[in-house]
């Protein structure tokens, strides 16, 4: 079955996507909870003029995403936390923490949720590399470094 999704949905595809899926999925997961529309012709035609009108909208979005891709690329950012004995840290390092942290060392205001950290969790001290999910496709991929707070800052 051809269905229009009206948001993005993980696995599938994003928002006025066209996607074709099992229909016991689509009737009775994706067009119940609203995340999905039936994918007719009128549908269809309705949805090229949406997008047609939201082209210029578009481009302007992936200018500014490239732009803080290019910005965040690379970037280390140091997170400072309470450190027991063995180096463990007490309780974990969050995707929170981390969007705190860019607002705070270089003034880049991103999602917490578009943030991805390998090993799903901090907690030790060291060095981590998070990705940072921009826009669709496009990725920055930053290095986290955890130090403990009585460590002295770097100059």
């Amino acid at each position: 079955m051809e269905i229009i999704l009206k948001q993005d949905v993980i696995n599938l595809g994003y928002k006025d996507d066209i996607v074709t899926v099992k229909d016991g999925y689509a009737n009775n997961y994706l067009l119940p909870q609203g995340m999905a529309i039936m994918a007719t012709p009128s549908n269809k035609k309705q949805l090229q003029e949406t997008l047609r009108q939201r082209a210029h909208k578009q481009e302007k979005l992936l200018k500014e995403a490239e732009t803080l891709k290019a910005a965040l690329e690379g970037k280390n950012v140091r997170i400072a936390t309470k450190v027991g004995e063995s180096g463990q840290l007490f309780g974990a390092v969050n995707n929170i923490q981390i969007a705190d942290a860019l607002k705070e060392q270089y003034n880049y205001d991103v999602d917490r949720k578009k943030i991805a950290v390998d090993g799903s969790k901090i907690k030790t001290v060291g060095t981590y590399t998070a990705i940072v999910n921009i826009y669709r496709d496009i990725k920055a991929e930053l290095n986290i470094e955890v130090v403990s707070e009585d460590a002295p800052a770097e100059a």
